[in-house]
């Protein structure tokens, strides 16, 4: 699909879309587009165009038919890839819980970005794939040796360097999907702010906002779980932990939007908490402050038509 953008759309339709249904037999064409702006989530949807009155047999007047195929293909994509992170499960000792928690902290910081203005490549598109992705940091453990994974003691140094492997396997398991927000969370979530995580040592901003982002809600999440080998932090004791690793582990203008919003942090852990086997969904979905919607879609790009 042809990625366009909601500022450029006057201007390609001006110039290729007329062009192309000038030419076209029958003055009739079918488009496939991609509509997308700041403040909604972008839209797929096929655009069947053709004339509705010929003067002196050439085009004075188009009709449109719109088909927003948007969340069919959503879908059909999002439970492929959930097969995948359900797999993962079997290999770790996650819970599904855990998984949704750090979705829906990701998402949470995000949508704080998004609201300050503090980084353009940050929208409704965004936030929306952060919630989806970031729980499939770890899906590249399925690669690692189940010996490793469940050990109970400390890893030695062989052990550990095939347990960093795991992101660069996430990263190639999540290659195919088609946004690029998927692989780097899966290869960069374990790099740290200073230049001393992995698997490249990354510092500061050269580790993608999405791995950045991601780091901070799952070390949170894991401090707050009762693991074999230690007992759950409480939310006052978490957030001392992170917040002593700014600038160190953590990009520190995102630690200071956590600490601005570490509350709802709390609120997310305890509505999803593991003793909740369903997790109470309608609490979290009061916390997120956005909403997102596609609906629009459709009179968006029949507005741009009446601009021929």
């Amino acid at each position: 699909a042809e990625r366009i953008k909601n500022e450029t759309l006057p201007a390609l339709f001006q110039k290729t879309l007329k062009q192309t249904l000038l030419d076209a037999p029958g003055f009739s064409a079918k488009f496939d587009l991609k509509v997308s702006s700041a403040d909604r989530l972008s839209s797929e949807v096929n655009l069947l165009v053709f004339p509705a009155e010929l003067e002196n047999g050439s085009p004075v007047l188009f009709s449109a038919y719109i088909d927003d195929l948007t969340d069919q293909r959503r879908q059909v994509l999002r439970r492929t890839y959930l097969g995948l992170l359900e797999a993962s499960k079997l290999k770790d000792d996650d819970t599904g819980n855990h998984i949704k928690r750090v979705g829906a902290y990701a998402r949470r910081l995000s949508e704080e970005i998004y609201k300050l203005k503090l980084d353009s490549q940050v929208n409704i598109d965004f936030i929306e794939n952060k919630h989806f992705l970031a729980p499939m940091h770890d899906v590249g453990k399925i690669g690692t040796p189940d010996g490793i994974l469940n050990k109970k003691g400390p890893l030695d140094e062989s052990e550990w360097r095939i347990m960093k492997e795991h992101t660069i396997n996430g990263a190639l398991i999540l290659a195919n999907y088609p946004d690029p927000m998927a692989m780097e969370i899966a290869r960069a979530h374990h790099e740290k702010w200073d230049g001393s995580g992995y698997p490249y040592q990354l510092d500061g901003e050269f580790i993608p906002l999405s791995a950045r982002i991601t780091a901070i809600a799952d070390v949170y999440d894991a401090l707050r779980m009762e693991r074999s080998y230690k007992k759950a932090f409480s939310h006052e004791r978490a957030v001392e932990i992170i917040t002593g690793d700014r600038g160190t582990h953590f990009d520190p203008t995102l630690i200071d939007i956590f600490m601005s919003i570490s509350d709802t942090f709390n609120s997310i852990y305890t509505a999803l908490a593991d003793t909740n086997t369903d997790g109470d969904e309608s609490v979290v979905e009061e916390i997120f402050t956005t909403s997102a919607s596609s609906d629009e879609a459709e009179a968006e790009v029949l507005e741009e038509l009446e601009e021929l």
